[in-house]
């Protein structure tokens, strides 16, 4: 029997597969520094960053609030540095682990996104949207940015159209699509297979050739 690992961010597969670690969080110091970034004070944060971790500091934009917050969150509450939990990241150690990547030409991608957008509003997405407003008072930060939960709020909300929300859930689904396609190519380790040039039964007897 061969246990089957599926799904998950890059970060999360290597966390699992390689031994990767992840950091904690600290929901009372990210308050506070999410409450100074809001107030103005990012530029601040920024040179605080730099002064307790330059090499965090050097790897993203003085402008990107969300992981400012999330580097100085960790460098206070754990008393480590942000970047010395990257260890491991780009680097690409022998495994025994077999990595299958399925891949899907872009426009096919693009329209199979849609397609379970629009079968998700048509279950009751933007009821389940309303539920949640309804139930969890404030909504949080981070829920709010959820792809198509955003969407979704903006409709309830809001009154934005259906067709204009469901367009901007599909834009921004494909954008993270994109982006984990780049942190996974990355990896010399996955054994990619188009789904569209390999249809899925004949990529499964490909998969099984590996065992």
């Amino acid at each position: 029997a061969f246990p089957i690992f599926v799904g998950g961010t890059g970060l999360y597969s290597q966390a699992t597969l390689d031994g990767f670690e992840i950091p904690g969080s600290w929901p009372e110091v990210r308050m506070e520094l999410e409450s100074e970034a809001l107030a103005g004070g990012l530029a601040g944060l920024y040179e605080r960053l730099v002064s307790m971790d330059p090499l965090a500091a050097s790897r993203m934009e003085p402008t990107n609030a969300r992981r400012i917050v999330r580097a100085l969150e960790v460098a206070i509450g754990s008393g480590r540095a942000f970047s010395s939990f990257g260890e491991g990241v780009g680097n690409y150690p022998e495994s025994k682990v077999l990595r299958i990547g399925l891949a899907t030409d872009r426009a096919e991608q693009a329209k199979r996104i849609k397609a379970r957008l629009v079968e998700q509003v048509r279950k009751g997405f933007a009821d389940e949207a309303r539920r949640i407003l309804e139930s969890f008072s404030p909504v949080s930060r981070t829920a709010r940015q959820a792809i198509g939960y955003a969407e979704m709020f903006g409709h309830v909300e809001e009154g934005l159209a259906l067709d204009e929300c469901i367009a901007r859930a599909a834009g921004r689904a494909n954008s993270f699509a994109k982006r984990q396609e780049r942190w996974f190519r990355r990896d010399p380790r996955i054994e990619w297979i188009n789904v569209e040039k390999e249809p899925l039964g004949t990529a499964a007897a490909s998969i099984l050739r590996y065992f």
